[in-house]
């Protein structure tokens, strides 16, 4: 009865994703209704006490991150320089590459802090210009998307700003960059599969004489190509981004050491307010190359930014707070799922996979699947588990590196299930359905769950890290 409680909460907040209800009210309705079924003593102190707080500490640390990366995404797009990119990579790679264009567009974006999201509305416009021109079916763009923006660069390649790669560095310890090879090993196997995988469909449409398609909807007006940025200005707020995340990496925990303290200056005694610079030495490196790439775009393109800069950052505030507290809801649901009786079974069984590696893979993409986030099923796995992994690789001698990249890479694999928010926005902003472009989406999601497993393999098998 108590698996079956567990179960059932997890269960509605997926059916709740899946309908469109908003997470933020769902999920405590889920996590205390579960509560109420196993001790109805414990409903208030269980949300006040323990919901709240994971929460709120959850919004404490990486709202910031969210804010400056959707802040950051929104100026690159008023500024023209995400146009500018699209425009250079295609005139770069040809028309003719069309799939291996949009791939690398939205990996540039991603790499280089922009949103997902804005990612989306960014690219598809000119994803669907290059795919009527070479006869590609539209239908196959939202895979193409996928695999450019949800995939390698969202938390296989080190040093990735997305939130994805950030969440495990407060509970290993360790940095955006951890266990570099192995990431870099795992996104050419994403890459090289998944554009097989996409090259594959297009001949057979090719060969069944399907075209671009008909009486298609949602379709955009093509871009023009006038008054562009220079593509090289244009990509230095990313590569900034880039190089001061590694920069701000390498000197914050020099300048700090592993902890700071201060005393506030207020009336009276006050006691010093001390920082574990260790744990969040990473979350700051991010906010403060984001700030650099923010004011670099700023530098360069204030004219055209700042006459809609308002109602943009109005925009991208939002955006922030919707994400950040979906996920801070899930976060504080995972907290009190894993409190319950019923989530001792979960764990005993998952703790019953020998390997510490692949016990890790699957709990955090399992979870990951269920809540359709991959931020939020991560959150909840580590928030519950992150203590037991870090004890089973310490009796393997696993670094805790490859804790965190097994745990950032298995988060982005079965989240992208059909209730993903992801998911569901990509096929409303192309004006596809699931019937007819999910297949492909699925189909990149198996691709980066198994990316997962070759990582894993490739560590035992060598060492590297």
């Amino acid at each position: 009865m108590e698996f079956a409680i567990v179960l059932g909460a997890l269960v509605f907040l997926m059916f709740i994703a899946y309908r469109g209800y908003s997470v933020i009210l769902f999920a405590p309705v889920a996590a205390l209704a579960a509560v109420l079924l196993t001790d109805p003593s414990l409903v208030p102190p269980m949300f006040t006490g323990l919901f709240m707080d994971k929460m709120v500490g959850f919004v404490k640390l990486y709202f910031p991150v969210f804010l400056l990366g959707a802040v950051f995404g929104k100026v690159i797009e008023l500024s023209g320089f995400s146009k500018a990119i699209v425009a250079s990579v295609i005139k770069l790679l040809g028309a003719e590459r069309a799939m291996l264009s949009i791939v690398v567009v939205c990996a540039i974006l991603t790499y280089g802090g922009v949103s997902l999201f804005v990612v989306v509305f960014a690219v598809y416009p000119f994803a669907a210009e290059m795919f009527r021109q070479s006869g590609i079916p539209k239908r196959l763009i939202p895979g193409t998307i996928a695999l450019g923006a949800f995939t390698f660069t969202m938390d296989s390649l080190p040093g990735t700003p997305q939130i994805q790669n950030i969440i495990p560095t407060t509970f290993f310890n360790t940095d955006t960059w951890a266990a570099p090879w192995l990431g870099v090993i795992g996104a050419a196997f994403i890459l090289v599969c998944g554009l097989s995988y996409l090259e594959w469909q297009r001949r057979r449409a090719a060969h069944a004489g399907e075209g671009y398609g008909t009486n298609l909807v949602n379709e955009p007006e093509a871009f023009e190509h006038d008054n562009l940025p220079n593509p090289f200005i244009a990509i230095l707020p990313l590569v900034m981004v880039g190089v001061m995340n590694k920069v701000f990496t390498l000197l914050i925990p020099e300048f700090y050491g592993k902890s700071h303290s201060f005393i506030p200056a207020v009336i009276g005694k006050a006691a010093p307010v001390v920082q574990d610079v260790s744990k969040i030495a990473a979350i700051w490196a991010v906010e403060g190359a984001l700030l650099v790439g923010i004011v670099t775009v700023l530098v360069f393109a204030w004219k055209t930014v700042s006459t809609r800069f308002a109602e943009g950052s109005k925009a991208a505030v939002g955006g922030a707070l919707l994400a950040s507290m979906n996920t801070a809801s899930e976060y504080g649901f995972g907290a009190v799922i894993a409190a319950l009786p019923g989530f001792l079974l979960v764990a005993d069984a998952l703790r019953a996979i020998p390997n510490p590696l692949v016990n890790e893979a699957i709990t955090v993409t399992s979870l990951a699947g269920i809540t359709g986030s991959a931020s939020g099923g991560m959150s909840i796995a580590l928030a519950a588990m992150a203590d037991a992994f870090k004890q089973n690789a310490e009796a393997a001698g696993i670094p805790f590196e490859v804790l965190h990249r097994v745990a950032s890479m298995a988060s982005g694999g079965m989240d992208t299930l059909p209730h993903n928010g992801a998911v569901i926005t990509l096929l409303a902003v192309t004006g596809l359905t699931h019937r007819q472009s999910y297949k492909d989406i699925f189909t990149i999601t198996v691709i980066k769950t198994l990316a997962v497993f070759v990582i894993i393999t490739v560590y035992y098998l060598t060492g590297i890290v």
